[in-house]
């Protein structure tokens, strides 16, 4: 992280060829909000090796008209340098429904087709998951999504994909990140349209039906659906992309009871129900789990703004809802899923499944049982999707998950997607009432097989540059001195990530630690927001009790 005189920076804003309204928002701060202003400028906001995330405002350190412009024509240039002069050169781009995402993605298009870029459109809001799909579809170099997937409303981001559906890993991710630090000023930018613009064309339902034919034909089991096809359902999109395709995937596979949260259906950035739109948080679902209450409904179903994560609660064995994590839906739908494969005869060993470090353990043991390939990758679903490319041609990506509420399968999105999720939850409520059980009792049934575990995540959010610099010293004192212990139980092995030539995989900022009886933690900086995260992971009956401890010994 460079960091400089913020001061210098936004005089050089007060004097630069930027609009008069930007000029008097950076006055207002300096005068107004002397943290914020230095906040807002004494660095660039980060284009990572995701693309950009931050809080929206003016300023080098936040979201706004002239870092989205400078990030894209960084990304511009790096495509044309990678692309024949002769070839039709495509890029895809979608936005959520947060506030400014309609405003950031016309610039993105305005700049990519100035630079003569053939340039898809979406005509309205649609999910992460959809981009990835029309990529492909379209035959695509690249594709941009501007979101900024759960945070809170004053975020918003820039993600950037690659040809495969995927967003940008090495060395890729890196070459971008070159190109868009080459960019230091709006007058580099291509805003306005010249002579040679490539061409701006909307696109919409001939890829939300592509999209939707595609996550049906992956459905496993239709006798189950037809036979309880009045299990009742409520979803809710808080105020996101799911509402456009979510329910038509339930109607398409034939359930006839999906109810709503009409205040949540409604698009809106500010979102007005929730504290954060974020389908991890107990919060969020509360509205969804009254109507359910009222309704008498099996499920609760959530989607986050851009439609990439679920989360779901169900009723447990005394006929309360439960919300249930994103480790134990991962594992129910593993689960679902390769018992059918088997019994439809689809395993074999080129078959396999991936999931994240942080992710339980509990998906590695049913694997093993199905005689499955698991690959463990580093946190974001971009490195599952960089396994599926790897093996393209070679083996089959069955499905692949992680704790943080992200699940996908099959071949179609590289991402992780929330609508072939809910398909799967609804299509395997079916399935597990064709052996008289809910989704709570068919977990239950898993634990009983292969152990109970359980997981928890904690964080601590620390803001600003101090809260960075706080983040990097826990980090540091923890490589320093480890825990010697985990809840009681000695600590057997240490896993630092930065050390790719131990762990195979490419450096990133994590630590593991493994104690003598199982327990496991996690602890890393996030990547797209200002927390430093522990994953806390326990087997055995008294698992519950111990995540406490570790929570107790670690967040602080």
């Amino acid at each position: 992280m460079i960091t400089r005189d913020y001061k210098e920076a936004a005089k050089s804003w007060l004097e630069g060829d930027f609009d008069p309204e930007t000029k008097g928002r950076v006055i207002e701060l300096r005068n107004n909000d002397p943290a914020a202003f230095e906040d807002a400028f004494y660095k660039n906001l980060e284009f990572g090796t995701g693309g950009l995330r931050g809080l929206m405002g003016v300023g080098t350190n936040r979201m706004n008209k002239y870092t989205v412009g400078m990030a894209t024509q960084g990304l511009a240039n790096y495509i044309l340098s990678h692309v024949n002069e002769d070839d039709d050169a495509k890029v895809c781009i979608s936005f959520d429904s947060r506030n400014n995402s309609k405003l950031f993605a016309k610039i993105t298009a305005d700049v990519l087709s100035s630079n003569g870029l053939h340039v898809f459109l979406f005509d309205n809001i649609r999910p992460t998951p959809e981009l990835s799909y029309a990529i492909r579809m379209k035959g695509a170099v690249a594709g941009v999504m501007i979101t900024a997937s759960h945070n809170p409303k004053e975020y918003n981001g820039y993600k950037v994909f690659w040809s495969d559906g995927a967003q940008i890993t090495s060395p890729v991710d890196k070459d971008i990140v070159a190109e868009v630090s080459k960019i230091n000023d709006p007058s580099q930018v291509k805003f306005e349209p010249g002579l040679e613009c490539g061409e701006i064309e909307m696109m919409g339902k001939d890829v939300d039906e592509a999209y939707l034919g595609d996550i049906l034909s992956m459905m496993l089991s239709p006798d189950s659906r037809s036979r309880h096809a009045d299990i009742k359902f409520v979803y809710t999109p808080l105020h996101g992309c799911g509402v456009r395709l979510v329910p038509e995937c339930l109607r398409r596979l034939g359930f006839r009871n999906v109810f709503h949260v009409p205040d949540q259906d409604v698009s809106d950035g500010d979102f007005p129900t929730v504290v954060s739109p974020n389908p991890e948080e107990s919060s969020a679902l509360e509205m969804a789990v009254d109507v359910a209450g009222k309704e008498n409904a099996d499920i609760v179903m959530a989607t986050d703004p851009d439609a990439d994560r679920m989360g779901i609660a169900v009723r447990n064995d005394k006929g309360g809802m439960v919300l249930l994590n994103g480790n134990q839906t991962a594992s129910i739908l593993t689960y679902y899923i390769l018992t059918r494969w088997k019994e439809l005869g689809r395993l074999d060993p080129s078959k396999y499944v991936v999931k994240t470090i942080v992710t339980t353990e509990l998906i590695t043991d049913i694997c093993r049982k199905f005689g499955v390939r698991i690959y463990n990758v580093l946190t974001g679903f971009k490195y599952i999707a960089e396994v599926v490319k790897k093996n393209e041609g070679s083996g089959e990506f069955i499905c692949g998950g992680e704790e943080s509420y992200g699940f996908n399968a099959g071949q179609f999105v590289r991402d992780k997607d929330a609508q072939t999720a809910c398909s799967f939850v609804a299509e395997c409520a079916a399935w597990a009432a064709d052996q008289g059980l809910t989704l709570y009792g068919l977990l239950q049934k898993i634990y009983s097989e292969f152990g109970y575990r359980k997981e928890k995540m904690s964080y601590l959010v620390l803001k600003g540059k101090a809260g960075a610099e706080e983040i990097g010293n826990k980090m540091k004192a923890m490589r320093l001195n480890p825990p010697v212990e985990l809840a009681g139980s000695p600590v057997a092995k240490v896993i630092d990530y930065l050390d790719t030539g131990k762990t195979g995989l490419p450096s990133s900022d994590v630590l593991q630690f493994f104690s003598e009886r199982d327990d496991v933690v996690s602890v890393r900086p996030s990547g797209t927001e200002p927390k430093i995260k522990f994953y806390f992971g326990a087997k055995g009956n008294d698992a519950d009790a111990r995540l406490d401890m570790l929570k107790e010994q670690f967040v602080k």
